[in-house]
């Protein structure tokens, strides 16, 4: 299934800027926080400024509590807008010294992610309407958030982030930036005299910066370029793909779709929605030297509004793998340190689980240890993992891993390319 089609970053503006929006009282003019309806001209050039305003902001270091963190310090824009490193957390709050609890995933390719929804149904043209696929959507590892703008107060405002105490000390840091009289000049004069808006205005600039499609969304793989007919693939990568796709090898293109959409849209290398698939508890991560202390994705702790709805728990995020062969640990906890160990997590996880989970005192392995047993039955169960047993032959071989691995190289972006 392929999700809501993006639009892009200018269009878009232009689309609400027809709608119309009442403007609070200190910023009546069109070059207010919320403007009012604007002419295509008017809102292409918005759009313009807001993203210089989000990229300048992006780069900043001043807007963290510590002064030292900037939202490119987790969101390298040489790695993809992910993270330059191999830990799989990063640390953060006021003297950087507090320990996240999920890896920093990356900021490419989530312009077309839709709003949550606990329900989601193929649309007409792209699958059987009558088919509930469950939890899809929203942006994080746990999809609380819809909007760009959204996810982007989760760090400025976390504790083990950026670790500002309240929107009033964010706004404090704009109102120094050498880029304040440009932030006056698009939201108001006295948008600063009013820091809820100036925190909405801030957060909207971010939200459109991370809408630029040169930036993220630019669609420059090999893959892309092989899919219009200008590149090739290697043998090794062709096999690669044959197997990404096959029902009963892989199986990825079951969430990770690789395929065009109806319309040409490219592929995204993700269906947005959350599955359980019980990656091995990370002993790296501080939170986990509790032993009461589970990370659940969709039902908690990070996310509140499903709290106590068992069947969602431990359900996260389908990552995009465009510019998956860049990243130095994987999935939301970060415990696996390469793409092919990735790959055959999936492909061994349920037919030798003793090469993933530790063993307990008796000596038997301890599988799925990061999700209570409560919660087993959100487990995925689809091809590869398929019902297999301890003992039976895994859905890959060796050689065929290693060719996966081969054709999600071609995944990455041109400009990403030898980094």
């Amino acid at each position: 299934m392929t999700m809501a089609r993006w639009k892009g970053r200018a269009t878009a503006v232009v689309a609400a800027a027809t709608m119309g929006f009442a403007a609070p009282a200190n910023t009546a003019e069109p070059a207010g926080v919320h403007p009012g309806p604007m002419s295509r001209q008017e809102a292409y050039a918005r759009a313009d400024a807001l993203t210089a305003l989000g990229r300048k902001m992006f780069f900043d270091p001043s807007l963290s509590a510590s002064g030292k963190q900037a939202c490119s310090s987790c969101h390298d824009p040489n790695h993809a807008f992910g993270p330059a490193s191999a830990t799989p957390v990063e640390m953060g709050g006021a003297k950087l010294d507090q320990p996240g609890v999920r890896a920093v995933p990356s900021l490419r390719y989530l312009q077309a992610a839709p709003a949550f929804t606990e329900h989601f149904y193929d649309s007409e043209d792209e699958g059987d309407e009558s088919v509930d696929n469950g939890p899809t959507g929203g942006l994080t590892w746990d999809g609380r958030a819809d909007h760009g703008k959204d996810q982007a107060k989760i760090p400025l405002l976390s504790p083990f982030e950026m670790g500002n105490r309240d929107e009033a000390q964010v706004v404090a840091g704009l109102r120094k930036a050498p880029y304040a009289d440009a932030f006056k000049a698009v939201f108001g004069a006295d948008v600063f005299d009013h820091p809820r808006d100036a925190f909405d205005a801030a957060v909207e600039a971010l939200g459109t910066f991370e809408q630029s499609s040169a930036d993220f969304y630019p669609y420059s793989s090999r893959y892309d370029a092989f899919l219009a007919g200008k590149a090739q693939l290697s043998a090794q990568e062709l096999h690669g793909r044959a197997l990404f796709e096959d029902e009963a090898k892989g199986n990825c293109a079951s969430c990770h779709l690789s395929e065009p959409a109806n319309d040409g849209e490219p592929p995204q290398f993700t269906d947005y929605g959350l599955i359980a698939i019980a990656v091995p508890r990370n002993p790296a991560i501080p939170a986990n030297a509790d032993p009461n202390y589970f990370d659940l994705g969709l039902c908690g702790p990070l996310r509140t509004d499903f709290k106590g709805r068992t069947q969602y728990c431990g359900l996260f995020k389908t990552p995009t793998l465009r510019n998956v062969a860049l990243r130095k640990s994987f999935f939301h906890n970060g415990y696996i340190h390469t793409l092919r160990e990735a790959v055959a997590f999936y492909a061994s996880r349920d037919t030798d689980p003793g090469r993933w989970y530790p063993k307990k005192a008796d000596g038997t392995v301890d599988k799925f240890d990061d999700l209570p047993k409560a919660y087993w039955p959100n487990l995925n169960t689809d091809p590869p993992f398929n019902g297999k047993r301890p003992g039976d032959k895994p859905a890959l071989t060796d050689s065929e891993i290693d060719d996966i691995v081969a054709f999600l190289g071609t995944l990455t972006d041109a400009d990403q390319a030898g980094q």
